[in-house]
């Protein structure tokens, strides 16, 4: 590892994680065994997750698919699970990100796991 001394140099010396890969949000919802649009709800904010987790595909200049890093889905599980601690809190949070009403009564609905 080369650590800087002295003046900056454009680059040189500085760790910063790469993304080498992304995971579409309907793969992230298998992997997670969560409803897709549960999720496309809480990543329609990109404030829900940390600036850079949440990225845009875009398909065509009308289309685009959103995909998380790894370091995204991680924070995505982590707010779920918290989220699930008892009814009440899962139903807070569902109220509190998601704001389709249709889509927070659906997932009311469900049992809870």
């Amino acid at each position: 590892m080369e650590l800087e001394t002295g003046r900056r140099r454009s680059g040189r010396g500085r760790l910063m994680a790469t993304v080498t890969h992304v995971c579409t949000i309907d793969y992230v919802a298998k992997i997670l065994g969560e409803d897709r649009e549960l999720l496309e709800a809480i990543v329609s904010n990109d404030d829900n997750l940390t600036y850079g987790d949440i990225i845009s595909v875009y398909t065509s200049s009308e289309e685009a698919i959103t995909a998380l890093t790894d370091r995204g889905i991680e924070e995505l599980r982590d707010m779920l699970t918290a989220a699930r601690i008892t009814p009440e809190t899962w139903h807070e949070f569902l109220d509190d990100f998601v704001h389709d009403a249709d889509l927070v009564a659906r997932i009311k609905a469900q049992s809870p796991r």
